[in-house]
């Protein structure tokens, strides 16, 4: 199998390390194969790829899309770093309002696995970054929701004090005002 699946503190949040094959002219790894996910547990299809470049202490998040539009993310650097985190917005679930980070970068070449249901941020920590995510949904702009990057009763810890902001990211609501229609244990 090409690839290390592990469960975080959130275990349904999977960090994925590739199998890297290098030699003299450069190096190749698998990005996504689905009979591995599968095996893994990760059982969505992805239908849609973006990227996104940002400068330093860019924060883009914290983004998720409501239930019929629900998105499960597999997120990578591709150039730079990033702290890319999760967060459980599933009402009822032992680890509702938990979250997990971990530092993805073009050189640990690790992917994190964010699944439905959970709302998704990162913040760069280089001087530019590049990130491509693979999506179980397509975009839908009506379903499409955020909580503030701050939440109190969230504590990420961030590793930048002062982040650059969008417009819309630095109004999203608290998560205990936030338009959120996930329960755990119900099936999407």
């Amino acid at each position: 199998m090409p690839f290390k699946f592990s469960c975080l503190e959130i275990p349904d949040v999977i960090l994925v390390e590739p199998k890297i094959f290098g030699d003299k002219r450069g190096l190749f790894m698998e990005i996504y194969k689905y009979s591995d996910f599968l095996q893994a547990g990760i059982r969505e299809y992805f239908v849609q790829d973006n990227y996104s470049e940002s400068a330093r202490n860019v924060l883009r998040g914290l983004h998720y899309q409501k239930h019929p539009k629900t998105q499960g993310k597999l997120v990578r650097c591709v150039k730079g770093r990033i702290f890319d985190v999760a967060v459980d917005i599933r009402v009822g679930s032992p680890t509702y309002s938990r979250w997990v980070g971990h530092e993805l970068s073009e050189d640990n070449k690790l992917m994190l696995y964010i699944p439905p249901a959970f709302a998704h941020g990162f913040v760069v920590l280089s001087d530019s970054s590049e990130v491509m995510y693979k999506c179980t949904k397509e975009y839908s702009p009506e379903n499409d929701r955020g909580i503030i990057w701050n939440d109190p009763d969230i504590g990420i810890k961030w590793p930048v004090d002062n982040p650059i902001l969008s417009d819309d990211d630095r109004r999203h609501p608290l998560l205990k005002y936030a338009d959120n229609n996930f329960r755990y244990g119900f099936t999407l």
